[in-house]
């Protein structure tokens, strides 16, 4: 990118603070944009179309451009992609990955033994149970299952950076997996099943020990498995 373009992209960035946007809030239209930053319109389009990669903008075509979600999902692909390079090279990228979930999700069990809602803790209930049924009849558990579990049991700590946070490393580990040859799945069906009964026991018993250790037992699966390929 250009030193104007990317001038213009940090004055974009700077407008939305200053104007206290918000994601879906309209910007200034391209013509008002280029007067008000002194550039051509093809400097502009250069800085909008690097902000809507990082979904700071979204470019509506034939509607504008508006303030984008501003999510993860960047991170997640760049994570993703930086993993599976390593891992193809024979580095221990995968593994990292693994310890930055790790770390993260056995850390949070202090703050939520004990403080789930009874909503939440039927939920969990249910889709360990709904894990129980997949490897029943299909052999292992769904992906789904498995990311809406985690989604459910951080819901309650009310942070919905740190939330897309754990979901951003969840789906980037998963995406290598799929992504990268030689790697069985993580755990026996079952096993892993009873590995997420185990964190919710834990949980709904106020031991927040026992659910990190849980946690712990669960990725030492993992790990142990990924390293033996």
């Amino acid at each position: 990118m250009g030193s104007v373009a990317a001038d213009a992209e940090e004055r974009i960035k700077e407008l939305i603070v200053e104007q206290g946007l918000g994601p879906g809030d309209p910007l200034p239209t391209e013509t008002e944009l280029m007067e008000r930053f002194g550039v051509s319109r093809n400097s502009l389009r250069e800085a909008l179309k690097s902000l809507q990669a990082m979904h700071i903008v979204e470019i509506r075509r034939g509607f504008g451009t508006y303030v984008g979600t501003m999510s993860l999902e960047p991170m997640t692909e760049a994570m993703a992609f930086r993993t599976v390079v390593g891992h193809r090279r024979g580095q221990g990228s995968l593994l990292e990955l693994l310890q930055l979930r790790e770390a993260l999700e056995a850390g949070l069990m202090y703050q939520l033994a004990g403080r789930l809602p009874d909503e939440d803790l039927a939920e969990l209930d249910a889709l360990v149970e709904r894990m129980h049924t997949e490897v029943r009849e299909g052999g292992e558990i769904a992906s789904r299952t498995d990311r809406a579990f985690h989604r459910a049991l951080h819901r309650s700590l009310d942070n919905d950076l740190l939330s897309e946070l754990l979901d951003a490393f969840w789906s980037a580990f998963h995406r290598v997996r799929a992504q990268a040859r030689g790697l069985g799945s993580a755990a026996d069906g079952e096993e892993l099943a009873r590995m997420h009964a185990r964190i919710v026991e834990a949980v709904r018993a106020g031991d927040a020990e026992a659910a990190e250790r849980a946690v712990h037992r669960h990725f030492d699966d993992i790990r142990g498995r990924l390293s033996q390929h």
